[in-house]
């Protein structure tokens, strides 16, 4: 290695400094592989060993505000980042003095104090987040930069293209550091991309780039020194391709059968360790003492670190259930008297909402698709443009995996993001960020990391959309741990589940049945935050009890009507938050009416309507005077035909027939 224009000023502290960084890095990674024939590391294991110059001349660079948002492969950023060794174990380990209280492990290495925002395991998945903490940060008037690891094999992935998209567009303070070390698991780089010159795709985003040589550290630190003063000059997106080589295979279960030994062992000639060190003993920058002093007190710092793992406690079981969701959630505040009461419709319900919001709180913005220009999904935020500005009322790409992964990223960051998806068919692009993502990071994160987002969709079947624009798929969501899912039926609900919703320090997803959008109403001048944790008694009965949600809430309360015109007295349950289920509120309905009929417009099978009544089973099972009942939509994609449409969901006299027939009738 020589002397560059680049590297004049190489100080012999300084060579030392990016010398035992990568020692430091190396070393532990062969201390993680010994662990893990011992069975004492589980689960994927990804080892760095042959790309530590890219750590070592990329970390150290950034400031302290700066975030780092690694992947899989991320023990070596940790250690760059200054994450301790010990915690860093430890985590691996599984104990609760990990880095992320054992929650996380090897590829879930979180630490809130040096802005180390975590490892990935979705390939691509964290290119959005970064985005979105950018974002928040040129928002708030403030400058971070965000710093995003990623190996080649992600730049086939669509959240790639969305995040680089969406930093260039939006002009975001983003380095892209893709680590390319010729091989997306097994797969080589001329197998999986038509054009391998990586950074000539970033150039396609009209963002700046270069390719550097990853196995040398020095020209990694040159390159992203550069890249540091192009963002904080122009505020725009940077990206880096680092070319190096993992020495190891891409995980400890890989056979490694797709290379050849003699091309790992000609890579370990030009390793970035063998090169910087030799480099430096010729120039005399370094001694032979000088590597034995680093070597010794790497071997002593991993030694402290195995016997701090090992000696560290495990989780107790009952703690099973902590970080899932936020202990501290916000009481919602007491509401005055409904004062004046105004004509509206659920849309301007839901309209208002976002208004207060965003007055309330400059925090908040709303993001999806045609929200600004055009006016949201069925005109929600039409006109909101003018009064907030194209920052707050933000018009995204069509990229709903990368605009809700920057949703997730801003809310990360501090930010109170409404992210808008058009309707709940979009939302499957986006369900990696939701599920692998939004629902996960307080846990993986030890409770580090909140996601207090909302995300807003449209559901539901009846305006002749057919079968790719009709679907119910609430349920699906209410599955997932992590979230909370709200359904508002209406008017006070629709304008006041937004505000509650915004001031949870975790994701709520919020469902707007498409066909209540035209209703109109009544509501109080002074409507304001709603409770969003229970379940409300629409209609007091004692004979049977109907429980539904969204659309069918008055389709249910209209077929109360009819029963009880047939002399049954039927109490209609409106569950109104999907997850968690306000069981108490069910349970006291069904042992007072000893009956009931669940109504639920998603499919039949695995359904929300199954959940309920198993949970009824469970707990109520003594109350039951007779088998439960249920309607749901027919096991069918929706038609267009408006006469099979209405046959395929619940109708008022679906349920009347179900209530009739529990009751014997």
């Amino acid at each position: 290695m020589t002397a560059t224009a680049d590297k004049p000023h190489l100080s012999r502290a300084h060579a030392l400094d990016l010398l035992g960084t990568m020692i430091r890095i190396r070393l532990f990674e062969d201390k993680c592989a010994e662990l893990y024939t011992q069975e004492k590391i589980r689960g994927f294991l990804h080892l760095y060993d042959g790309e530590e110059a890219i750590a070592a001349g990329v970390i150290p660079a950034l400031s302290a505000e700066d975030r780092v948002v690694a992947t899989y492969r991320e023990h070596g950023h940790a250690l760059a980042r200054g994450l301790s060794m010990n915690a860093v174990l430890a985590e691996m380990y599984g104990k609760r003095s990990g880095c992320s209280g054992g929650r996380g492990g090897s590829m879930h290495l979180f630490d809130r104090a040096t802005n180390f925002c975590g490892g990935n395991a979705i390939v691509g998945g964290g290119l959005p987040l970064a985005v979105g903490m950018a974002l928040a940060g040129k928002m708030r008037g403030e400058h971070p930069i965000s710093a995003c690891f990623f190996g080649e094999g992600a730049v086939a992935e669509g959240e790639f293209h969305e995040s680089l998209n969406l930093a260039a567009l939006w002009k975001l303070p983003v380095l892209f550091v893709c680590e390319n070390n010729g091989y997306a698991m097994g797969t080589a780089l001329e197998y999986s991309e038509s054009e391998t010159d990586i950074h000539e795709k970033a150039a396609c985003y009209d963002m700046d780039s270069e390719a550097v040589d990853g196995m040398d550290v020095v020209a990694v630190e040159a390159a992203t020194r550069r890249a540091l003063t192009s963002i904080r000059e122009t505020g725009r997106p940077y990206f880096l391709e680092c070319r190096t080589y993992r020495f190891r295979a891409h995980s400890m279960f890989d056979a490694q059968l797709y290379r050849d030994r003699a091309e790992v062992e000609e890579w370990r000639k030009k390793g970035p360790i063998v090169r910087f060190q030799g480099w430096l003993t010729e120039t005399g920058l370094a001694h032979a003492e000088d590597i034995a002093r680093i070597e010794s007190q790497v071997r002593a710092e991993i030694d402290a670190a195995v016997t701090f793992a090992e000696s560290a406690e495990w989780e107790p079981l009952e703690d099973l259930t902590r970080h899932v969701m936020a202990e501290d959630r916000p009481v919602p505040a007491e509401q005055p008297a409904p004062g004046e009461r105004s004509e509206t419709t659920y849309r301007e319900a839901v309209r208002d909402a976002i208004i207060d919001a965003m007055t309330r709180d400059d925090r908040v913005f709303l993001m999806g698709e045609d929200v600004g220009r055009y006016g949201g999904c069925y005109a929600v935020s039409k006109g909101l443009i003018g009064e907030f500005g194209p920052d707050r009322i933000r018009d995204t790409p069509l990229s709903e995996s990368g605009f809700t992964g920057a949703g997730i990223g801003a809310a990360l960051a501090g930010m109170r993001p409404i992210v808008e998806l058009m309707t709940v068919n979009f939302s499957l692009l986006a369900l990696d960020q939701i599920l692998n993502t939004a629902a996960t990071i307080r846990h993986m994160s030890g409770n580090q990391f909140g996601v207090p987002l909302v995300i807003r969709m449209a559901t539901g079947a009846g305006r002749q959309l057919a079968a790719q624009h009709s679907h119910s798929l609430e349920g699906w969501y209410a599955h997932i741990p992590g979230l909370r899912v709200v359904a508002p039926a209406t008017l006070e609900d629709a304008r006041g589940m937004l505000w509650t919703a915004l001031q949870d320090p975790d994701p709520v997803l919020i469902f707007e049945n498409v066909m209540l959008y035209n209703r109109p109403g009544d509501l109080a001048r002074n409507a304001g935050p709603v409770d969003i944790d229970k379940a409300a008694v629409r209609r007091e009965g004692t004979d049977i009890s109907l429980i539904t949600y969204g659309g069918s809430l008055w389709k249910t309360l209209e077929a109360a009507e009819v029963l009880s015109g047939e002399g049954i007295d039927a109490e209609v349950i409106d569950l109104r938050t999907l997850r968690p289920l306000d069981d108490a509120t069910i349970m006291a309905s069904v042992a007072k009416t000893r009956h009931a009929v669940i109504v639920d417009e998603g499919w039949k099978s695995g359904s929300l309507s199954a959940e309920i009544m198993a949970r009824i089973i469970e707990q109520a099972f003594w109350s039951l005077d007779a088998p439960l009942g249920r309607v749901c939509s027919e096991e069918v994609p929706i038609p267009y035909p408006k006469h099979l449409e209405d046959a395929s969901i619940p109708q008022v006299p679906k349920i009347v027939a179900a209530a009739k027939a529990v009751l014997g009738r």
